[in-house]
Order: C-alpha cells, then sequence, then structure tokens
C-alpha cells in the first residue's frame, strides 16, 4: 500500500506521486561563516536541491556541563568545548542573512533544533518544517514543542530502536510528519544502512511520506534509497571533504551533489508506474525485428 499522504512544505510538496525533496544539509559545515554558509547555499542551488539545511543549538543546554571546559584544538585556536560550540553557532543577524539570502534564490531552507529554546529562536523566521536530529528522537518533549508550532516535522531514526520511534510518532502524532530511515555514524559503512528499512517503514506508516537521510561515502545508496521508495532525501554538503569539522568526511561536494540530483531525477522517471505497455519508441523497433505476432489468432497453437 502506498501512501496517499502528501505535506505542504514552503515550495514544494512531499509524498508518493511527488518528485523527491531533495536537502542539501549545511549542517555546521560553515564553520561559523556567513560567506562559507552562502557558498553552500550556492553550492545547493547549483546541484539543484530544493532546500537547504542547518542547525540550531543553545550551547548551555546541548553540551553536558561536565564537557564545558574541555579543551579542543579548533580553527580558532585551541579553546573549550562550550567556547567552540558558540563559535560555530549563527546569531539571529546572520539567521536572517541567511533567510534573505535563500528567499532571493527561491530556495527553502530550515534547521534541526536540537533544544527548546532553539525552537523559539528559530520561530523568529517562517521556514517551511522543522527536523528533529536522530541525536534527540528521545527528546519527546522537545519533538512536542516543534510539533506544537504547527509546521510540519521531520523525525530522524539514526540510533534508535522500534520502540522508540514509535514512541517519537505517537507523541508528534502521525499528520504533517515526516520519518527518515537513517543510520547515525560518520561515514556510515555500507553494511549498516539498511535501505530495506525504506520499505519497512512504508509499510508500517502507509500515511506517512518516508524519506532517507544518509551519512555514507559515495552517492550509490542514496539512488538506491529512491528506488526503494524515499519520498524526500538529505545528504550533507560541503565544499571540500578534507575541510576542517567532524561531518565533513560523510559530506558530498557540490559536483557530486550535483550528479546525486540529476541521477535522482533520472530514477524518478525510470521508475515508472508498473504497468506494462509498449511503447511509441518500441513500435519502429519491433516492426524490424519481430517475426511473429502471438496475439494474433491465426498464430495460435491449436
Amino acid at each position: 500500500m502506498t501512501s496517499s499522504t502528501t505535506i505542504k512544505a514552503g515550495r514544494r510538496t512531499i509524498g508518493d506521486g511527488q518528485p523527491v525533496y531533495i536537502i542539501a544539509e549545511i549542517g555546521i559545515n560553515h564553520n561559523g561563516s556567513l560567506e562559507l554558509a552562502r557558498k553552500l547555499i550556492d553550492g545547493a542551488i547549483f546541484a539543484g536541491a530544493d532546500a537547504v539545511k542547518f542547525q540550531k543549538r543553545t550551547p548551555e543546554l546541548c553540551v553536558p556541563r561536565d564537557q564545558w571546559h574541555l579543551e579542543r584544538d579548533t580553527p580558532w585556536g585551541r579553546i573549550t568545548y562550550l567556547e567552540y560550540r558558540y563559535k560555530m553557532e549563527f546569531t539571529y543577524e546572520q539567521f536572517r542573512s541567511i533567510d534573505r539570502y535563500c528567499r532571493a534564490r527561491n530556495l527553502d531552507w530550515f534547521a534541526s533544533c536540537w533544544d527548546e529554546e532553539a525552537v523559539d529562536f528559530m520561530e523568529q523566521f517562517d521556514t517551511p518544517l522543522y527536523k528533529v536530529a536522530s541525536a534527540t528522537l528521545t527528546d519527546l518533549a522537545l519533538v512536542q514543542k516543534m510539533k506544537a508550532t504547527g509546521r510540519p516535522l521531520m523525525l530522524s531514526t539514526g540510533m534508535s530502536d522500534m520502540r522508540q520511534i514509535q514512541a517519537a510518532v505517537a507523541v508528534a502524532g502521525p499528520d504533517n510528519l515526516l520519518l527518515a530511515h537513517a543510520t547515525s555514524s560518520y561515514p556510515c559503512p555500507p553494511e549498516e544502512l539498511n535501505l530495506r528499512m525504506i520499505p519497512t517503514l512504508k509499510a508500517l506508516y502507509p500515511t506517512i511520506p518516508i524519506g532517507y537521510s544518509g551519512h555514507e561515502v559515495g552517492l550509490a545508496p542514496t539512488w538506491a534509497a529512491v528506488a526503494l521508495g524515499a519520498t524526500f532525501v538529505e545528504r550533507h554538503i560541503t565544499l571540500d571533504r578534507a575541510m576542517w569539522g567532524s561531518d565533513q568526511a560523510a559530506s558530498v561536494e557540490v559536483m557530486g551533489f550535483h550528479n546525486l540530483v540529476r541521477n535522482i531525477r533520472d530514477i524518478e522517471q525510470a521508475l515508472g508506474d508498473g504497468v506494462k505497455r509498449i511503447y511509441p519508441s518500441e513500435l519502429p523497433v519491433m516492426k524490424k525485428l519481430r517475426r511473429i505476432d502471438s496475439t494474433q489468432p491465426d498464430h495460435a497453437h491449436s
């Protein structure tokens, strides 16, 4: 049974029978630089993505207190983990600039909120949806807070078992909900991608659009996810996989993202509707190569 439910998000409709909604996850690959964020947005537009996604955290709420003062090497020198997390967060003015930049280019943008204060912060912008990151799937109060905004909600299911997924879906409710299959390792080895979870989730939740959030190296598994019925896909985008940052190695560079999108569009067309027919392009070939027409009664065997 296929989903009859589609969800309007920004400029697009997501669900079965619709073009795959392709999200370029910028995440934290901007390394706190607005200029880098703009270049990544430009790259996503060039590649043909439908949306870009950021992350929003309130560092004191998201960093465990015992890690606040641990020092680490960063592009800003050796600083505490809490200082580093602040360097990676965009301010209201910076997000306002991103909002203007995307709107001027007809590109959807949204964010995954990692804490309840981040939801209040993001409500200052009219984004088309919210995402619950895999890491926060079990924070049911946060799921509830995002759902209460009335915006569509995308749940990512990495590092979660079925019981936890079902609990989050129960809290969010099936309306205006999107569910993304994911495995949260960066980069993810192919044998842990478990893409057959996509048809499993589609069968379990026939009225919820099911998608795929991938962290693998390479593009083939994402194409396979589309062939298996993913109605939206999300991949991290980067200008250079060798750049500093924890997500860069599991990201796709701009030309790779361009290939990803182009081939997804080809796959969508190639999948067809499952009804067998003879296409006009086959007729001259049939006339030239077929000797016997088995549908004619005079050729039928008695």
